[in-house]
């Protein structure tokens, strides 16, 4: 048996849908907290020690000269390519429709508005090491884009064979307009983008997805620099009835599970539908290359599993008190049970409408919230990439209206300096009247 069968929705809430967070690592933390102080007071020569011990490749400059990403991109098979601009051109079609503008309402009290700014400059963190992502950097890089953002620089591991990102990294940067991609990776590129060194600009926000240390270290230098989330194993969630085809099911749950540490979990009625997934799941394993098929393996019979549920009703119960990063209805009517969802990243709906099309193509972001983060955080999106400044542009109508009520509260805050700023112009005010 590769899929386990649970059939008691107490269990499976104990068990597979009760997240138990990952030990932090102590070592690994005060390893991230050593690279982290050590870019920060020798900056490149740090910068080249750790690359040199972390990735055994040796450095003498970081940025990737332009002409190379052009070039990787030029020796991209032309169908990949293709495919890496369609699916730049997707996300930007979405994420335009994002946008939040600009505001200002006036009033016979003057005007109250806001300020729709693009950040300045963005850091993308790209992974790079087991297997190389371009998805990634096209899915923070675009929606960063959109939002108008001035400057966005990328940070990709070197491989050691090059000393520089994988080709497909460096062919996405080309495709997604990055102004400058670093071969960094890990600890030490975080630190590089929220302090700066000779060679890497600071940056005001850093986005994308990395291992335990680049995690470890965007959590340690948040405050300085902007984190859009602290992503944890990616997760899928599926709702299917007696009639999803559990060919599609199971490769969908397994499209999920290969990644390292992976949740995909099924919900279903249907003791039949559950039955035939967990073998075609076994099937379907066995065709898969013997290193994903074991990382496969290993998720869903350790943190995925099949779970029976008396109705739909219960379905969607369990899957708002989880709030997966992905959920993924195959059942007949989809759109008739959106309004179901409280808690979800990402909802996919319908078996034409699956979750690695999101990965990829379908146009949102796939950095989406983990670790149930989704009762309360959102995808990657524009306002990742944006912030707001309130305009206050009051007159005398609107302090004649609201002073008193302002002066009371600093008043009962024991705030007489406040209290005082504002009398000062009521008691002008009612002197020029």
């Amino acid at each position: 048996m590769t899929i386990p069968i649970i059939r008691d929705i107490a269990a499976a809430q104990a068990g597979i849908l009760c997240r138990v967070p990952l030990d932090e690592d102590e070592a690994a933390a005060q390893t991230v907290a050593q690279i982290i102080r050590d870019v920060r007071s020798r900056g490149d020569t740090a910068l080249r020690e750790w690359t040199r011990q972390l990735d055994g490749v040796t450095l003498e400059r970081f940025a990737v000269p332009h002409d190379r990403l052009e070039a990787a991109a030029a020796a991209l098979d032309p169908a990949l390519l293709e495919a890496l601009h369609l699916a730049a051109a997707e996300l930007e079609r979405f994420h335009l429709r994002q946008a939040r503008n600009t505001w200002v309402d006036f009033s016979v009290e003057g005007a109250l508005g806001q300020l729709v700014i693009p950040l300045e400059r963005v850091g993308i963190y790209v992974p790079g090491g087991t297997v190389p992502l371009p998805s990634s950097l096209l899915h923070a890089a675009i929606p960063a884009r959109v939002a108008g953002v001035t400057e966005i620089v990328a940070c990709s591991p070197p491989q050691r064979a090059t000393g520089e990102p994988a080709a497909i990294v460096m062919a996405a940067a080309h495709v997604a307009g990055v102004a400058q991609l670093f071969a960094l990776g890990g600890a030490q590129a975080i630190a590089a983008l929220a302090y700066g060194t000779a060679s890497v600009p600071r940056v005001d926000k850093i986005a994308g997805p990395g291992n335990q240390f680049v995690t470890l270290a965007k959590k340690a230098v948040f405050g300085a620099v902007g984190i859009e989330s602290l992503a944890g194993p990616t997760e899928t969630l599926l709702i299917a009835d007696a009639q999803a085809d559990p060919r599609y099911v199971a490769a969908d749950m397994l499209a999920q599970a290969e990644h390292v540490l992976a949740s995909a979990i099924l919900l279903t009625p249907s003791a039949e539908l559950a039955d035939a997934v967990q073998a075609e799941a076994e099937r379907q394993l066995a065709h898969l290359p013997e290193s994903n098929a074991r990382a496969a393996r290993e998720a869903v019979e350790q943190r995925g599993g099949i779970v029976l549920v008396p109705d739909m009703e219960t379905a969607f119960e369990l899957a708002n008190a989880y709030g997966p990063e992905h959920l993924c209805l195959l059942v007949a009517d989809p759109w008739d049970q959106v309004g179901r969802v409280r808690n979800a990243g990402g909802v996919f709906l319908g078996e034409r409408s699956f979750e690695v099309l999101g990965d990829y193509v379908a146009g949102p972001s796939h950095i989406m919230p983990t670790e149930g983060t989704a009762r309360y955080a959102s995808p990657v999106n524009v306002d990742d990439f944006r912030k707001v400044i309130s305009l206050v542009g009051l007159n005398e109508t609107a302090l004649r209206r609201i002073g008193p009520a302002a002066a009371r509260l600093a008043a009962a805050e024991g705030l007489p300096a406040h209290a005082a700023a504002v009398r000062a112009r009521l008691e002008d005010q009612e002197h020029a009247g």
